[in-house]
């Protein structure tokens, strides 16, 4: 089973994505700030990483820079999941590491087959 860290400071968006995980047989595995989401990817080596970039503690940006910069964590796939919907927001997520973008509202056929496709792409 593949394991994917949603790294979310909202309880509604984290419980609504996460059922959306769960239904696709994913397990789910939280934090809820950039600094914990951090330390759980180095910690428990999920498959892919859903970043909110308006995090506490630890700003998305931030925290997808840190992953990407440690040997251990870098391989891992991070979708920046933000209501920032500039291009410029989008860009500055690659920037920062993203291998991918969705905007809040969350559409749910759209992520899955982003989610799938980078599951797949990655092994």
């Amino acid at each position: 089973m593949k394991k994917i860290l949603v790294v979310e400071d909202n309880p509604d968006n984290q419980a609504l994505v996460t059922r959306f995980l769960r239904r696709e047989g994913y397990a789910v595995i939280h934090a809820t700030n950039g600094l914990a989401g951090v330390e759980k990817a180095q910690t428990e080596s999920p498959d892919l990483i859903l970043m909110d970039l308006n995090l506490p503690e630890l700003d998305g940006w931030e925290a997808t820079r840190r992953i990407k910069g440690d040997p251990k964590t870098v391989k891992i796939p991070v979708i920046a999941l933000t209501a920032h919907a500039y291009e410029s927001d989008a860009l500055k997520a690659i920037e920062a590491g993203c291998d991918g973008y969705e905007t809040k509202p969350v559409v749910y056929n759209r992520l899955m087959q982003k989610i799938g496709s980078m599951l797949e792409a990655a092994q």
